[in-house]
């Protein structure tokens, strides 16, 4: 049996969760899923360019694990736009980063609390939905 997965602290929703290529080809387009950590992680090692050590740190994760999620984070950014997929920001195992840890570097500042769904993530984005959104 597998152990459990630990949850990735982040320091918040992004304010943009759906990416789409222009000119918008269709309503049903095909997009790829990038989870809440696979982006947290994206932005700390290609925004912010820390290193893993660092950036694995901030995410209270291993060397290891953190270098897995960004492989596949990148990976999948990289599927979207070679495809001219959407790229759908959404779910994830993850918890937000602890109040007491600073200011943050997050989306919105950090320190939002874990949110109704208590960390987890809300599912999918329905355009058109504004209560669906964070």
């Amino acid at each position: 049996m597998p152990r459990p997965m630990k949850p990735r602290w982040i320091d918040g929703r992004p304010g943009t969760v759906f990416f789409v290529p222009h000119p918008f080809p269709d309503p049903r387009i095909e997009h790829v899923a990038l989870s809440l950590d696979e982006l947290e992680a994206l932005k700390l090692a290609d925004h912010e360019d820390l290193s893993q050590e660092e950036a694995a740190a901030e995410m209270n994760i291993s060397r290891a694990t953190f270098g897995r999620i960004v492989r596949q984070a990148r990976k999948r950014v990289a599927e979207a736009l070679v495809t001219g997929k959407a790229i759908l920001v959404e779910g994830g195992e993850i918890e937000y980063r602890p109040s007491g840890r600073g200011p943050g570097r997050g989306f919105h500042g950090g320190g939002q609390g874990r949110g109704r769904q208590g960390g987890r993530g809300r599912g999918p984005y329905i355009p058109g939905d504004e209560d669906a959104r964070f």
